[in-house]
């Protein structure tokens, strides 16, 4: 059984509130779970205390029996200081002009000035 820390979503509509929960991978995204081990409000402002509410102690046994935590579950850890932060991806040169491009870009340049 794959275990997951995860978002389960609550709230009306256009007003969502998530639970943090410990639930079985195969399991949907808000139905069953094992245990709720912390709460995410987004429509409470980036510096407010309540923002995210997490349970540290149960979150570490969690993670050692070998729960697995999702990226979003794992912002909030990382800045909470239980795990470590995750190493950001370089950014591809996909947006960069190509060759062709970057040399009309040098002659333009240079005829300028």
């Amino acid at each position: 059984m794959s275990l997951k820390i995860r978002l389960s979503r609550a709230g009306a509509k256009k007003r969502p509130y998530y639970h943090i929960v410990v639930a079985d991978s195969r399991s949907p995204r808000d139905g069953r779970f094992i245990e709720k081990v912390g709460a995410y409000n987004p429509m409470l402002p980036a510096d407010h205390a309540d923002r995210v509410k997490l349970q540290a102690e149960k979150i570490q046994a969690w993670i050692g029996k070998g729960a697995q935590v999702t990226e979003r579950v794992e912002r909030f850890l990382s800045k909470a200081g239980l795990v470590p932060e995750r190493a950001k991806p370089e950014q591809t040169k996909q947006h960069l002009p190509k060759k062709k491009a970057q040399e009309r870009a040098a002659a333009a340049a240079a005829a300028n000035g």
